[in-house]
């Protein structure tokens, strides 16, 4: 298995620097157009920052610190560069008038200064495809959330084909069908492996997988991964033992042969799961701000959304080693230079 810190042994880039940039900027456009239509998206603007006392911005684990400054024309007000748009989403929802059945899509830009390790696969520079959508109540379930999955999987092998048929360097490698399991499954499988290695040993086996249900407790205790309180429902119990309505799209990645996560997703929490969860992570705080109040108070719509990483969808695609060939940002010298070394260009 790679490191992520060293080229994969023997590897060379598959397309050159232009020939590179081009295929990015196909997929990219290629992708909107797919998934739009595939979910019944409208394209919306969004900001690159917020104000902080609104409480949209994301707060991921709850540890990261988002990036801020002051607006001096504004009696130097503190903003904050966004983490995600995950919350931002669902507002913008119910204050454009969407119906059910209907969702937005937009281009987000983040900042994290604070990730934990930069490497082949973490950029302090984050770029997705923030998209959310209404559903009914009564569609809050493990059913509806397969069925959307199912759909925007279709969009990637559907685009993968695209890319390969316009690049005959690249040959396709993600399979027919995504595979679906919980995190209960895979702890139950793999108890002696930590959540990333069993995701690895699942995703190699099935070439696609939906781990199913992150952020809540499994059955010894521990948490798959951590997740938000106040957006992604992860608590509410379901009938295969395990618990949560969200979850991620991870797939093989034959390049750095490990797990590769691309997309995280799930049906947003009600009045009563936004509780239930604010006292799970001990910040029940976090109700008085506004946005938490409209959820509590019944305002926001019932939605489903998620986010898929653009240049990590690249990156695959394209079979590059790191994800520096797809996307620009600042890289430590030392890293960079090892990777010119084995023929390795950085945007």
């Amino acid at each position: 298995m790679s490191t992520l810190s060293d080229p994969p042994s023997g590897y060379q880039p598959h397309l050159g620097l232009r020939e590179m940039e081009q295929a990015v900027k196909e997929i990219k456009d290629s992708f909107e157009q797919k998934l739009s239509k595939a979910l019944n998206l409208q394209r919306v603007t969004a900001p690159l920052f917020l104000r902080p006392e609104s409480g949209l911005n994301d707060n991921l684990n709850g540890v990261e610190m988002p990036v801020s400054f002051q607006i001096q024309e504004d009696d130097g007000a503190t903003v904050e560069v966004v983490q995600s748009l995950a919350k931002w989403k669902r507002d913008a929802l119910g204050r454009y008038d969407f119906a059910e059945g209907e969702g937005l899509y937009t281009d987000m830009n983040a900042l994290r200064p604070q990730e934990p390790v930069l490497d082949a696969i973490h950029s302090v520079y984050v770029d997705q495809w923030d998209w959310e959508m209404i559903i009914s109540p009564e569609k809050r379930s493990v059913d509806t959330l397969r069925e959307v999955v199912t759909k925007i999987y279709r969009v990637l092998k559907s685009l993968e084909m695209e890319v390969c048929a316009n690049h005959p360097v690249l040959t396709p490698c993600l399979p027919d069908e995504i595979t679906f399991v919980t995190t209960h499954e895979m702890q139950q499988a793999y108890p002696d492996l930590t959540p990333p290695d069993r995701e690895t040993e699942y995703a190699k086996k099935h070439g696609a997988i939906f781990v199913l249900g992150i952020g809540g407790t499994l059955a010894d205790g521990t948490i798959h991964d951590g997740r938000a309180p106040d957006y992604d429902d992860w608590s509410t119990p379901r009938s295969d033992g395990g618990k949560g309505l969200n979850g991620d799209i991870v797939v093989w990645n034959p390049i750095l042969k490990r797990a590769f996560e691309l997309s995280s997703m799930g049906i947003r929490v009600s009045p009563e799961v936004l509780k239930e969860q604010l006292e799970i992570r001990d910040c029940p705080e976090r109700s008085e701000l506004p946005f938490h109040q409209k959820i509590l108070a019944g305002e926001l719509p019932q939605t489903l959304g998620g986010g898929i990483g653009q240049s990590r969808l690249c990156m695959l695609l394209l079979r590059a080693a790191h994800i520096a060939e797809v996307s620009a940002s600042v890289w430590p010298a030392a890293m960079e230079e090892k990777y010119k070394a084995a023929g390795v260009t950085f945007l």
